[in-house]
């Protein structure tokens, strides 16, 4: 037990989160993302399951240790619905008022295309998937400074 944790995060994510430096991205994804398959190419290479009906306790849990990177003009990316990119989902409002409650201040969350988003994943340091239903519950989140 360590106080000021949120119970939320397991020990694998807070020992992952800790090693991640300025500028590594955390993918949080729903239970339709193809993790395993993105996992495999990342920093971590594996999938972190936490097992969450819904994301947004999670993304609440993460952004309370993890800061948004200031120094890029988009912290976080989503992935854009497809057949109607201008169409905002529920996971998509919820993350963007989670990450504002987080900073303090609105913030810029990028939309790119489904296979555009599988390819920057694979980039990400760490994966990390909830049983969340989605749809397109899909996140890269971006680790600043302190």
């Amino acid at each position: 037990m360590l106080m000021g944790i949120d119970p939320l995060l397991p020990p694998e994510l807070l020992m992952v989160m800790r090693a991640m430096g300025h500028g590594d991205d955390l993918l949080l994804c729903d239970r339709n993302h193809p993790a395993a398959t993105i996992a495999r190419h990342t920093t971590h290479g594996r999938v972190i399951h936490v097992p969450l009906p819904d994301m947004m306790d999670l993304a609440r849990a993460i952004l309370k240790h993890f800061p948004l990177d200031t120094f890029v003009d988009a912290p976080v990316t989503r992935m854009k619905v497809v057949n109607d990119p201008d169409r905002l989902v529920k996971a998509h409002t919820d993350m963007q008022a989670v990450a504002n409650a987080a900073a303090g201040k609105p913030v810029l969350i990028r939309a790119i295309e489904r296979f555009e988003f599988y390819r920057e994943a694979q980039s990400a340091f760490v994966v990390v998937q909830t049983a969340d239903p989605g749809p397109y519950g899909c996140f890269l989140i971006k680790k600043g400074v302190l």
